[in-house]
């Protein structure tokens, strides 16, 4: 055998062993090491591995410090545990085109990270009559997909991964602090120079701010999804940050605070990103967890694109 040859199956070997190793952690899957497929590197990709629902999401739980978190959002939406997977897809919402994106690639298995079904808790009793969810939850059922949402346990993680796939498409993995993790200090750049920088990294074609775009912007308080009025607002005057890069906000509150400050005399300025282009790069991040701990598996990320548009 040529050395290219060996080099070749010592990697196969490698991405077969810890393939065995990650599902050994979770359970029901003595079955799995006892089979042949244990003693047999060269036939690995000539081998269909039956995975299910619930031995990935056990495997992705149990890298989470003190999981598995109960109570918790992150239950299954739609399948069952014991779904053998054929292909898994990523997103941040499992909306109706993002089900029939899966259907066409074969995938039965849509990890999601914010709710299916309209509400925090997924709860269906007062939509029964209703068209649209009766159409989505049909759709899922006739073609046995799993819907999982990972929210709770992905933001858990050390470092969050939401948190971490959204610095990566900024390219601001650099400034990353593990003590103080929502504070980013850049080099000095104006808050209009640092609209462009987000808008061009997201994909986002309009953002709404508050300040001027000439205000000199190093101290970032970058806080993704919807953290709340309440959470924001006393983050802004803990850490006294030039900008507070969010997701969303109660215009209400979060805004307000920041247009008091300004009249005030405070150097605060205020970029709201929207919910969905925060935090998608968490389901890119899950994408990727998924590829390193699953070779071999069909993964997909989806974006769930925003719903809203700009005129």
């Amino acid at each position: 055998m040529s050395l290219p040859q060996k080099q070749f199956y010592l990697s196969q070997e490698q991405s077969r062993r810890k393939f065995i190793y990650n599902l050994s952690k979770t359970a029901g899957v003595t079955a799995l090491l006892a089979s042949p497929l244990a003693g047999r590197a060269s036939d690995f990709f000539h081998v269909k591995v039956d995975i299910t629902v619930g031995q990935i999401m056990d495997l992705f739980i149990s890298k989470v410090p003190g999981g598995p978190i109960n109570p918790t959002v992150d239950t299954l939406k739609a399948g069952n545990r014991d779904i053998k997977v054929t292909g898994i897809v990523t997103t941040m919402f499992a909306t109706i085109e993002v089900i029939k994106k899966a259907i066409a690639l074969g995938a039965n298995f849509i990890i999601a990270h914010e709710p299916t079904f309209y509400n925090h808790q997924d709860e269906t009793a007062w939509l029964a009559n209703d068209d649209v969810y009766r159409y989505k939850a049909d759709l899922l059922k006739q073609h046995n997909i799993a819907v999982w949402r990972n929210h709770d346990h992905i933001h858990r993680l050390n470092p969050d991964g939401v948190r971490m796939g959204l610095l990566k498409q900024l390219n601001w993995q650099s400034y990353y602090n593990a003590s103080a993790s929502e504070i980013l200090m850049l080099p000095d750049t104006s808050l209009g120079a640092l609209i462009q920088h987000v808008k061009q990294k997201l994909s986002i074609n309009k953002v709404r701010y508050i300040g001027d775009p000439n205000q000199n912007c190093k101290k970032i308080l970058l806080m993704p999804g919807a953290a709340g009025g309440t959470r924001q607002i006393q983050a802004m005057g803990k850490y006294k940050p030039d900008v507070l890069i969010c997701g969303e906000i109660q215009e209400w509150e979060t805004a307000e605070y920041v247009r008091d400050a300004q009249t005030k005399g405070d150097k605060l300025s205020l970029i709201v990103l929207g919910h969905i282009a925060s935090e998608e790069p968490g389901s890119e991040f899950m994408a990727s967890w998924l590829k390193e701990n699953l070779p071999g598996t069909k993964i997909t990320h989806i974006p769930a694109n925003n719903s809203l548009s700009f005129l």
